[in-house]
Protein backbone atom coordinates (compact mmCIF):
# COMPACT_ATOMS: atom_id res chain seq x y z
CA UNK A 1 0.00 0.00 0.00
CA UNK A 2 1.27 3.50 -0.82
CA UNK A 3 2.40 5.53 2.17
CA UNK A 4 0.01 8.48 2.13
CA UNK A 5 2.23 10.48 4.47
CA UNK A 6 4.95 10.94 1.83
CA UNK A 7 2.64 12.95 -0.44
CA UNK A 8 2.09 15.95 1.86
CA UNK A 9 5.57 17.55 1.72
CA UNK A 10 5.35 17.84 -2.06
CA UNK A 11 1.65 18.70 -2.32
CA UNK A 12 2.21 22.36 -3.23
CA UNK A 13 4.72 21.42 -5.93
CA UNK A 14 2.37 18.74 -7.24
CA UNK A 15 -0.54 21.20 -7.37
CA UNK A 16 1.56 23.48 -9.57
CA UNK A 17 2.10 20.60 -12.00
CA UNK A 18 -0.74 20.42 -14.48
CA UNK A 19 -2.71 17.20 -14.57
CA UNK A 20 -1.92 15.79 -11.10
CA UNK A 21 -5.46 14.68 -10.26
CA UNK A 22 -4.40 12.90 -7.07
CA UNK A 23 -2.87 16.12 -5.71
CA UNK A 24 -6.02 18.08 -6.51
CA UNK A 25 -8.22 15.42 -4.89
CA UNK A 26 -6.07 15.62 -1.77
CA UNK A 27 -6.20 19.42 -1.80
CA UNK A 28 -10.00 19.47 -2.13
CA UNK A 29 -10.39 16.91 0.68
CA UNK A 30 -8.14 19.03 2.92
CA UNK A 31 -9.44 22.50 2.19
CA UNK A 32 -13.01 22.36 0.88
CA UNK A 33 -14.51 21.99 4.40
CA UNK A 34 -12.49 25.00 5.58
CA UNK A 35 -13.59 27.18 2.67
CA UNK A 36 -17.23 26.19 3.21
CA UNK A 37 -16.97 26.98 6.93
CA UNK A 38 -15.43 30.37 6.19
CA UNK A 39 -18.25 31.22 3.77
CA UNK A 40 -20.85 30.12 6.34
CA UNK A 41 -19.20 32.18 9.07
CA UNK A 42 -19.28 35.19 6.80
CA UNK A 43 -23.06 34.84 6.64
CA UNK A 44 -23.67 32.80 3.50
CA UNK A 45 -26.49 30.28 3.30
CA UNK A 46 -25.52 26.73 2.34
CA UNK A 47 -26.20 27.11 -1.40
CA UNK A 48 -24.22 30.36 -1.56
CA UNK A 49 -21.39 28.85 0.50
CA UNK A 50 -21.18 25.97 -1.99
CA UNK A 51 -21.13 28.42 -4.89
CA UNK A 52 -18.40 30.53 -3.29
CA UNK A 53 -16.39 27.39 -2.52
CA UNK A 54 -16.49 26.38 -6.19
CA UNK A 55 -15.37 29.88 -7.21
CA UNK A 56 -12.48 29.73 -4.73
CA UNK A 57 -11.37 26.32 -5.99
CA UNK A 58 -11.54 27.57 -9.58
CA UNK A 59 -9.40 30.59 -8.59
CA UNK A 60 -6.83 28.31 -6.97
CA UNK A 61 -6.68 26.12 -10.09
CA UNK A 62 -6.13 29.23 -12.19
CA UNK A 63 -3.62 31.00 -9.91
CA UNK A 64 -1.72 28.24 -8.10
CA UNK A 65 1.22 28.59 -10.49
CA UNK A 66 1.72 32.17 -9.29
CA UNK A 67 1.64 31.37 -5.57
CA UNK A 68 4.93 31.51 -3.66
CA UNK A 69 5.47 31.23 0.07
CA UNK A 70 6.10 34.43 2.01
CA UNK A 71 8.35 32.53 4.41
CA UNK A 72 5.90 32.79 7.31
CA UNK A 73 3.91 29.92 8.85
CA UNK A 74 0.59 29.10 7.17
CA UNK A 75 1.36 31.26 4.12
CA UNK A 76 -0.68 29.07 1.78
CA UNK A 77 -3.68 29.01 4.11
CA UNK A 78 -3.56 32.80 4.42
CA UNK A 79 -3.46 33.10 0.63
CA UNK A 80 -6.34 30.66 0.28
CA UNK A 81 -8.49 32.33 2.94
CA UNK A 82 -7.81 35.73 1.35
CA UNK A 83 -9.22 34.39 -1.93
CA UNK A 84 -12.22 32.93 -0.09
CA UNK A 85 -12.94 36.16 1.75
CA UNK A 86 -12.57 38.18 -1.46
CA UNK A 87 -15.02 35.88 -3.27
CA UNK A 88 -17.51 36.13 -0.40
CA UNK A 89 -17.21 39.92 -0.38
CA UNK A 90 -17.79 40.07 -4.14
CA UNK A 91 -20.84 37.87 -3.65
CA UNK A 92 -22.25 40.14 -0.94
CA UNK A 93 -21.61 43.28 -3.00
CA UNK A 94 -23.43 41.74 -5.97
CA UNK A 95 -26.26 40.73 -3.65
CA UNK A 96 -26.37 44.23 -2.21
CA UNK A 97 -26.92 45.72 -5.66
CA UNK A 98 -29.64 43.18 -6.36
CA UNK A 99 -31.36 43.75 -2.99
CA UNK A 100 -31.15 47.53 -3.24
CA UNK A 101 -32.79 47.30 -6.65
CA UNK A 102 -35.50 45.13 -5.10
CA UNK A 103 -35.86 47.41 -2.06
CA UNK A 104 -34.59 44.92 0.56
CA UNK A 105 -32.17 45.49 3.42
CA UNK A 106 -30.96 42.06 4.59
CA UNK A 107 -27.71 42.07 2.61
CA UNK A 108 -27.07 45.72 3.45
CA UNK A 109 -27.31 44.82 7.13
CA UNK A 110 -24.88 41.92 6.71
CA UNK A 111 -22.39 44.18 4.92
CA UNK A 112 -22.49 46.70 7.77
CA UNK A 113 -21.64 43.84 10.15
CA UNK A 114 -18.66 42.72 8.02
CA UNK A 115 -15.52 42.66 10.21
CA UNK A 116 -12.84 45.25 9.49
CA UNK A 117 -10.13 42.65 10.01
CA UNK A 118 -9.75 38.91 9.72
CA UNK A 119 -8.37 38.49 13.27
CA UNK A 120 -11.54 36.95 14.71
CA UNK A 121 -11.98 34.61 11.78
CA UNK A 122 -8.32 33.61 11.71
CA UNK A 123 -8.34 32.17 15.24
CA UNK A 124 -11.52 30.22 14.47
CA UNK A 125 -10.17 29.00 11.15
CA UNK A 126 -6.93 27.89 12.78
CA UNK A 127 -8.92 25.80 15.28
CA UNK A 128 -11.03 24.33 12.49
CA UNK A 129 -7.92 23.62 10.45
CA UNK A 130 -6.39 21.73 13.41
CA UNK A 131 -9.60 19.74 13.85
CA UNK A 132 -9.63 18.94 10.14
CA UNK A 133 -6.01 17.77 10.31
CA UNK A 134 -6.82 15.56 13.29
CA UNK A 135 -9.77 13.96 11.49
CA UNK A 136 -7.69 13.34 8.36
CA UNK A 137 -4.84 11.93 10.43
CA UNK A 138 -7.31 9.70 12.29
CA UNK A 139 -8.67 8.33 9.00
CA UNK A 140 -5.14 7.61 7.82
CA UNK A 141 -4.02 5.69 10.88
CA UNK A 142 -7.21 3.89 11.95
CA UNK A 143 -6.27 0.76 10.00
CA UNK A 144 -2.98 0.51 11.90
CA UNK A 145 -4.78 -0.41 15.13
CA UNK A 146 -6.94 -3.28 16.30
CA UNK A 147 -10.65 -2.30 16.21
CA UNK A 148 -10.97 -2.62 20.01
CA UNK A 149 -7.92 -0.41 20.53
CA UNK A 150 -9.36 2.18 18.17
CA UNK A 151 -12.77 2.03 19.83
CA UNK A 152 -11.18 2.55 23.24
CA UNK A 153 -9.49 5.69 21.97
CA UNK A 154 -12.48 7.02 20.02
CA UNK A 155 -15.10 6.42 22.71
CA UNK A 156 -13.07 8.14 25.43
CA UNK A 157 -11.16 10.87 23.56
CA UNK A 158 -13.69 11.84 20.89
CA UNK A 159 -17.11 10.77 22.17
CA UNK A 160 -16.22 11.71 25.76
CA UNK A 161 -17.32 8.43 27.32
CA UNK A 162 -15.95 7.87 30.84
CA UNK A 163 -13.08 5.38 30.84
CA UNK A 164 -14.82 3.01 33.27
CA UNK A 165 -17.93 2.88 31.09
CA UNK A 166 -15.92 2.36 27.91
CA UNK A 167 -13.97 -0.43 29.61
CA UNK A 168 -17.24 -2.19 30.51
CA UNK A 169 -18.64 -1.78 27.02
CA UNK A 170 -15.48 -3.06 25.34
CA UNK A 171 -14.83 -5.72 28.01
CA UNK A 172 -11.29 -4.57 28.61
CA UNK A 173 -9.53 -3.03 31.61
CA UNK A 174 -9.19 0.74 32.18
CA UNK A 175 -5.44 0.18 31.93
CA UNK A 176 -5.88 -1.16 28.39
CA UNK A 177 -7.77 2.01 27.51
CA UNK A 178 -5.02 4.27 28.85
CA UNK A 179 -2.44 2.33 26.82
CA UNK A 180 -4.61 2.51 23.68
CA UNK A 181 -5.11 6.25 24.08
CA UNK A 182 -1.44 6.87 24.64
CA UNK A 183 -0.37 4.87 21.57
CA UNK A 184 -2.92 6.44 19.24
CA UNK A 185 -2.39 10.01 20.47
CA UNK A 186 1.37 9.65 19.95
CA UNK A 187 0.79 8.33 16.43
CA UNK A 188 -1.70 11.13 15.67
CA UNK A 189 0.86 13.73 16.75
CA UNK A 190 3.44 12.27 14.39
CA UNK A 191 1.04 12.18 11.44
CA UNK A 192 -0.30 15.70 12.07
CA UNK A 193 3.29 16.98 12.26
CA UNK A 194 4.08 15.31 8.92
CA UNK A 195 0.96 16.82 7.35
CA UNK A 196 1.70 20.29 8.70
CA UNK A 197 5.32 20.14 7.57
CA UNK A 198 4.08 19.68 4.01
CA UNK A 199 1.09 22.00 4.02
CA UNK A 200 2.87 25.33 3.84
CA UNK A 201 5.78 24.62 1.54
Amino acid sequence: MTDQHTTRPSLMIRLQSAGDEAAWSEFVADYEPLILNLARRLGCCEADAQDICQQVLASVVRDIGQWTTDGKPASFRRWLFCIARHRALKFFLAERKRVIAAGGSDVQQRLTQWPDSDDGHEATLQREYRQQLLLQAARRIQGEFHPTTWSAFWKTCVDGLPIAQAARELQITPGNIYVARSRIIARLRDVVREMEDGSDA
